[in-house]
């Protein structure tokens, strides 16, 4: 493949991303989908009966040149939602906010493992537990999208929501990476969760001593970039060394730690971020940079490398796809709902505590293809991810505004992204 030959599907997937975006704005989507619709149309090349087109796009060389630059679009998501983790809002609601993470975890990781050993015994016990993990994430730039339009951002609710989405966040990644190393001390000889394992037992120390030695590579960082910002603050060296210690981490963490690289792009934009003055100006380079080029890349691919699963899912797995969709929603919804209602929330405010954490986006379309890479969950799970993503997008800013009905005169229709396309 010469090098130019991929110039031609990169035009079309910015120029169609860029009109679906523009689309699911309009009808009160976030772009994420609207870029997941240009993929999957794009995907529909495949069918088209002229192989010089379906050459042009589908080429091997052309998927691997997107397959890289898709991988450098997850890793810039994950850097960017940790340079925007702001952990001060964790001591602002406390044990509420644990409480609302903790069971806005289990009960979707639940409900999702036990669809999985029902519908899928023969995948193991592994897999089942990675399709729980999957339904853990939740999305926090459309949660705080929906809660800033409707006024209540920085009410009880707005707070407790916000906090808990970024401790779950957290939790999500170190679960991933659990499994992700589990799946990998397996294909090295380990026995699934046989505890006392060697090869499961390095897996669990390596873990440690990536975020033991990324931390305190860390405080170095940070004490470096203090340096920058008083002698040359808004430099332009800043982003760039922000990006090298981003990629840096994502490439030490699955390369020598066996941990995701999503987990060090993450760990290494919490490091980063918080505290530093010119956080915000980093998070405007990265974010510039992924959105006008890396992300739309990233869900384009997705919905293109995965549009012949629409038309090849079988019974068995539409069964267990609807069922997995269902667990995926009532699981936050409930989880997240009893956690607000046991720490003293009123009924109405403990459902739209559930509400807020219902909505899914990016995170678990990125946990979905770290299962999939791992050999731990079935590609075909992907129709039935962006249905949880385009249901609890479109279905909770209209519930949530039937929930504050009559407060405050917010009775204009939400969107669920605030970004101008």
């Amino acid at each position: 493949m010469e090098a130019f030959e991929v110039l031609l599907p990169l035009a079309l997937i910015l120029l169609l991303g860029k009109l679906m975006g523009i689309g699911a704005h309009r009808i009160g989507m976030p772009a994420v989908i609207g870029m997941l619709v240009a993929g999957i149309l794009i995907g529909l090349i495949r069918y088209i009966p002229w192989e010089p087109l379906r050459e042009a796009f589908f080429s091997d060389g052309i998927t691997s040149a997107l397959k890289v630059m898709s991988k450098l679009g997850v890793v810039l998501i994950m850097f960017s939602a940790g340079l925007g983790t702001d952990l001060k809002k964790l001591k602002q609601t406390g044990l509420a906010s644990v409480v609302i993470t903790a069971l806005g975890v289990v009960v979707p990781m639940g409900l999702g493992t036990l669809v999985a050993f029902l519908f899928l015994p023969e995948a193991g016990v592994l897999s089942w537990f990675f399709y729980g993990a999957i339904l853990t994430a939740t999305s926090v730039s459309v949660t705080v999208a929906v809660l800033k339009e409707l006024g209540k951002l920085d009410t009880k609710v707005g707070t407790s929501v916000v906090a808990a989405a970024v401790i779950d966040d957290v939790i999500g990644i170190v679960i991933l990476s659990v499994l992700t190393g589990f799946a990998s001390g397996n294909e090295s000889g380990g026995s699934g969760w046989d505890w006392f394992n060697p090869g499961v037992g390095l897996v669990i120390i390596k873990i440690v001593v990536f975020f033991v030695a990324a931390i305190a590579l860390g405080v170095g960082l940070r004490k470096l970039f203090d340096r920058m910002e008083r002698h040359a603050p808004h430099n332009r060296r800043v982003p760039i060394i922000s990006l090298a210690a981003c990629f840096l981490y994502a490439y030490l963490a699955e390369k020598v730690f066996g941990v995701a690289d999503i987990t060090g792009a993450y760990l290494a934009g919490i490091l980063l971020g918080g505290t530093l003055s010119e956080t915000p100006y980093v998070e405007s380079k990265v974010d510039t940079m992924g959105y006008l080029f890396f992300s739309p890349v990233f869900f384009a691919f997705i919905g293109m490398s995965n549009i012949e699963y629409f038309a090849t899912i079988d019974v068995r797995f539409l069964g267990f796809g609807f069922a997995f969709v269902a667990a995926g929603l009532l699981g936050k919804l409930i989880g997240c709902g009893c956690g607000a209602k046991m720490c003293r929330f009123s009924l109405l405010d403990s459902v739209r505590v559930g509400l807020g954490m219902m909505v899914r986006a990016e995170v678990v379309l990125i946990c979905t293809e770290r299962g999939v890479s791992a050999g731990l969950v079935e590609p075909a799970i992907y129709p039935f991810v962006i249905l949880i993503i385009l249901l609890s997008s479109v279905l909770t800013p209209i519930f949530l505004k039937m929930t504050y009905r009559g407060e405050n005169g917010h009775t204009k229709l939400l969107k669920t992204g605030k970004e101008q396309p």
